[in-house]
């Protein structure tokens, strides 16, 4: 009775053993990926994808893309009008800088976002001919008075939160188009996870506007950059540039000028 007592009760204090470290990591690094820890613990995947579950259960992780993050590194999701309101005068800076780099009939691609809504506002002052491809309702209402601007939507589930569409159609229109230039707003952007946004879709549907682009600039606030969001979009070498505000830290601009990224700081 006592031997299979002990024999129960081992696999389950290795358990919480492995469960402990893993917090311990993630509290040192910010994140854990599954098949490193597999690795590392010399078990199966399967065994840390329930070790990851159990903790976030546990609401002491949140899951993301191939691993976990910590709790409190998670950028929290907020309605438009909320986000609109946050360094405000940075985001019409950053839209106005964006603009400058735009060409007569280029075909550019704005995700939804407050920023790439200052982006539009400064295309249309610049009266420039130009394609605009966008699946942000804020931003298609904002450019439909533009005769000068041809306008293309992009269509699927609409996302309240962010007023744009998103998911499987989205994504399936998106692989047929080819634009110049991709300005993508973003809730987070780490020098080496990329940028990020709180949303799986959401994310999802950037991914695929990200493929369709020449170039691509992120454009973002400096509060947002070392932070991370949820689900990852791409990774940090599909971004051509990046387009935020003076109050970037050094590090971060001097890590992302080390992979090959234009920073431009306003």
């Amino acid at each position: 009775m006592s031997n299979r007592f002990q024999r129960s009760a081992q696999p389950r204090l290795l358990t919480e053993e492995r469960r402990r470290a893993i917090l311990e990591i993630v509290n040192q690094q910010g994140r854990v990926i599954i098949s490193e820890l597999s690795r590392r613990f010399c078990v199966s995947t399967v065994t840390v994808r329930g070790d990851v579950k159990a903790l976030c259960d546990r609401e002491l992780l949140v899951r993301s893309h191939g691993g976990a993050i910590r709790r409190n590194d998670v950028v929290a999701d907020s309605p438009l009008d909320v986000k609109a309101g946050r360094h405000h005068d940075e985001k019409v800076r950053i839209g106005r800088a964006a603009a400058a780099l735009l060409k007569e009939g280029q075909v550019i691609l704005l995700d939804s976002g407050t920023t790439t809504l200052e982006i539009a506002r400064a295309v249309a002052e610049r009266k420039l001919h130009i394609t605009v491809v966008t699946n942000a309702l804020h931003i298609a209402t904002e450019l439909a008075p533009a005769p000068q601007i041809s306008l293309i939507m992009v269509g699927g589930i609409l996302r309240q939160i962010s007023r744009s569409f998103v998911g499987p159609q989205a994504q399936k229109m998106l692989a047929d188009i080819h634009v110049d230039h991709l300005f993508l707003g973003v809730d987070g952007l780490e020098p080496e996870l990329g940028p990020s946004t709180p949303d799986v879709l959401e994310a999802e549907t950037n991914a695929a506007m990200v493929r369709s682009a020449r170039q691509v600039t992120v454009v973002t606030d400096s509060s947002k950059i070392g932070r991370r969001s949820l689900s990852t979009i791409a990774p940090i070498s599909s971004i051509h540039r990046i387009v935020t505000d003076s109050a970037i830290q050094p590090e971060h601009r001097a890590l992302f000028e080390a992979k090959g990224i234009e920073v431009i700081a306003v």
